[in-house]
């Protein structure tokens, strides 16, 4: 073998042994994790609860995450469907009724019908999960309830200005059922990953970054990313279309690095905003990467300091050059990469699971 072949071969050994030391380490993180990092079991509340789920596309993981939660805490949970509201409590008379979002495909008496459960004595509460984005919908349905509690801290002064007597912050979380660690077949294996659909403010900024995206091995994935200008450059590394909550946790567990981009909470283009409500708290995404054990890069939103340690936890970047130079050095430095991954895991594990958001909810309605 001459010289440069053995260089070649022995260059090649080094990264290869350097690849299956680092995926060996995180399965074994990942082991650890699913053996100590166990939900406790809550105690059981003795309530009748009849939930409503959103039961739309996008919301399948939190939908489900509630229900299983729920299930956990509750001594009687009944899953309840849009139509007929009024005569599903009436024939239940839960405790309460818990309405996710209450949007988009709700019918057009949706909220006669919450006037008509309250009524008859029962307590009724919503949980706002796509705020501040729809307020100029949200601030109209949330007075018809009891109590009102949203994720996004930023509006709760807009709900209390439209007579909300009762309205509390309440994060959103992962469904740890759908988003673990474990480890992805090759086919989800991926450099940089991101998945949701291209809002305006998303689009800009990988527009800005294409060309050196383009050199990555890139997975990006949702609706409406012909929006690009450089959509042809990225064209074979967009799958044009949503990802089911199962697969997205493959894509997470198998890349890297996982981008997280919060949508503007600018009036108009994407978003039907009351006034100027704030974007502070996190989306779904920020717990559900941080639960595959995958590094994610993510912009700043102010609820970040209070529920993860960037740096430690979790990494962000403010601008597009500054997520190119992370992306840059925790792809060449894979154990600081793992090391903070894992932090997060155990973060998310151990404040930010359904079941804690769902005591906690419990605890608010008593």
């Amino acid at each position: 073998m001459n010289t440069a072949a053995a260089a070649s071969f022995q260059q090649g050994r080094q990264q290869g042994y350097s690849a299956g030391f680092h995926a060996g380490w995180r399965d074994g993180a990942c082991e650890w994790a699913k053996t100590s990092l166990v939900t406790p079991v809550p105690e059981v509340m003795p309530l009748r609860v009849l939930y409503i789920p959103q039961g739309s596309l996008g919301f399948d993981a939190i939908d489900s995450g509630i229900i299983e939660a729920l299930q956990r805490c509750v001594s009687e949970l009944h899953v309840g469907v849009h139509e007929g509201l009024l005569q599903q409590a009436a024939a239940l008379s839960p405790d309460i009724v818990l309405v996710l979002n209450g949007l988009y495909t709700f019918p057009p008496d949706h909220l006669e019908q919450i006037a008509a459960i309250r009524a008859l004595g029962i307590k009724t509460a919503i949980w706002f999960v796509d705020d501040p984005y729809m307020t100029a919908q949200t601030v109209q349905i949330a007075p018809f309830y009891d109590v009102v509690l949203t994720h996004e801290r930023g509006t709760i002064p807009l709900y209390r200005q439209h007579g909300c007597l009762q309205v509390h912050h309440l994060p959103l979380a992962v469904n740890e059922s759908v988003f673990r660690p474990f480890r992805a077949e090759k086919a989800y294996e991926y450099e940089v990953c991101f998945i949701g659909v291209a809002f305006w403010n998303r689009v800009e900024l990988i527009d800005s970054i294409a060309g050196q995206l383009s050199k990555r091995k890139l997975f990006i994935a949702g609706g409406h990313w012909d929006r690009l200008k450089q959509y042809p450059l990225l064209a074979s590394s967009i799958h044009p279309e949503g990802i089911a909550p199962e697969a997205a946790a493959h894509y997470y567990n198998g890349s890297k690095i996982v981008i997280n981009m919060h949508r503007s909470d600018v009036p108009g283009k994407d978003n039907q905003i009351e006034a100027q409500a704030p974007g502070l708290s996190l989306n779904p995404r920020t717990y559900d990467v941080s639960a595959c054990a995958t590094l994610q890069l993510t912009d700043i939103r102010d609820d970040l300091y209070s529920q993860y340690r960037p740096g430690y936890e979790i990494e962000t970047y403010g601008n597009a050059q500054e997520l190119l130079q992370k992306i840059d050095y925790y792809l060449t430095h894979e154990e600081e990469r793992l090391r903070i991954a894992m932090r997060g895991l155990y973060r998310t594990f151990r404040e930010h699971t359904m079941t804690a958001r769902i005591v906690a909810l419990l605890n608010l309605l008593k």
